[in-house]
């Protein structure tokens, strides 16, 4: 019993540590396009200053600094989920500073039952797990695959990753990881919440890859809209 407390508090404590970061990293996509849009006025005047002047080549590489700036903040993913869109896009950003080519094919209902710490959880977790897995790859082969869609009365949501090693083996049901314990505890709490909420969830690790799928139960409103 003393055991199972301790791992109940060794579980909460990573958790709230986790969705710390999570927040943290969607707060910060938040501001820097804050203060993108806030600069904007700025970036005008100085164009429109080199127009003036008619130096063209001022003008093309004005633009092409605020080209990349720009693409540091965009919204590259709208799935029609606003929590979702943060998260997908906090943890994409932070996959490209790691040189990490992420294909993500999404579309969620703008209402969903599943409370947005949960969809934080299981989200974040299988990104934080499929970002740590790719960075040790060459970068050809850093690729994450994620597909999110409604299937008939259920939220179908699907990570792949390419590995390092070969195929993954479970120690005590859970998938044995090669940075510590953080990974299983990643994946043993994307399984609670699943099964809390009535849903499903499947790990599968094959020869050089790691994928997860999860389904989650929709209303009926929602599955009807």
């Amino acid at each position: 019993m003393k055991l199972s407390r301790r791992t109940d508090k060794k579980v909460e404590a990573y958790q709230q540590e986790l969705l710390k970061t999570h927040f943290a990293e969607v707060d910060n996509m938040y501001r820097k396009m804050r203060g993108w849009r806030h600069d904007y006025r700025n970036h005008i005047q100085v164009l429109k200053s080199y127009t003036d002047k008619g130096d063209l080549e001022a003008i093309a590489e004005y633009l092409n600094e605020l080209e990349t700036d720009l693409y540091t903040v965009d919204m590259v993913i709208k799935t029609g989920n606003s929590m979702t869109d943060a998260i997908l896009n906090s943890k994409i950003a932070l996959a490209n500073d790691r040189h990490i080519r992420v294909d993500v094919d999404a579309n969620i209902p703008v209402l969903l039952s599943v409370s947005a710490v949960d969809l934080c959880i299981i989200i974040g977790n299988l990104f934080d797990n499929a970002i740590e897995a790719s960075v040790s790859l060459p970068e050809d082969r850093r690729v994450i695959r994620v597909y999110i869609d409604v299937k008939g009365s259920q939220l179908y949501i699907s990570f792949l990753n390419f590995t390092a090693s070969g195929k993954l083996t479970k120690v005590g049901g859970i998938f044995k990881s090669t940075r510590g314990t953080e990974r299983g505890l990643g994946l043993g709490r994307i399984d609670s919440v699943v099964k809390r909420l009535g849903g499903y969830v499947s790990h599968n690790s094959e020869a050089g890859a790691f994928t997860t799928e999860v389904l989650l139960p929709l209303s009926v409103s929602e599955a009807n809209s």
